[in-house]
């Protein structure tokens, strides 16, 4: 009887888990001040269509935005104005890359597949802000996913069906 009532939570678990796979980051902390390596897991299509296109929208804060060179997609970096002006390094940035689009490729709704890019947390951003990556996939026929929602005050992510993922920033860990 255990062992059925088991078995059965199990496969409850899967078939919640699969109804409710999303695009996550693989890294949940960055640093302020320092680069951040955002590992954008992307891991079904679109309701059985293949993902032809990736966007990411870079986050304030998140400055100096290079996507990693993907063979068989073509990256497209959109740059325009930050909020306000923030220091890197010594000098004052007011602009760069807000999105990152990833196209040309194919992903079948089996595969699982990683985008990437890296950029510097703003060290103006305090430790433990939440930042939110919101990305949508593109697929064949017009279809497509948005995780794109970014939680309400007193919601979690866990309160939304399509979450934008995101990180948490941290202190420099001291040695």
């Amino acid at each position: 009887m255990i062992k059925q009532v088991s078995l059965a939570v199990v496969a409850g678990l899967f078939a919640v888990g699969a109804a409710h796979a999303h695009a996550t980051l693989e890294q949940n902390q960055g640093i302020s001040g320092k680069a951040y390596k955002a590992v954008v897991r992307i891991g079904h299509g679109c309701e059985g269509k293949p993902t032809i296109k990736v966007r990411v929208k870079v986050p304030e804060g998140l400055l100096s935005a290079k996507p990693m060179p993907k063979p068989g997609w073509s990256e497209e970096k959109v740059k325009s104005a930050y909020e306000k002006s923030y220091d890197l390094y010594g000098k004052p940035v007011k602009e760069g890359v807000t999105e990152i689009v990833w196209t040309g490729g194919s992903l079948a709704d089996d595969e699982y597949d990683e985008f990437i890019f890296r950029g510097t947390v703003a060290k103006e951003i305090p430790a433990g802000t939440r930042i939110y990556v919101p990305v949508v996939q593109e697929c064949t026929d017009g279809a497509s996913e948005r995780w794109i929602e970014i939680p309400a005050a007193g919601k979690t992510s866990d309160d939304y069906e399509t979450p934008a993922p995101y990180f948490d920033v941290i202190e420099q860990p001291r040695s």
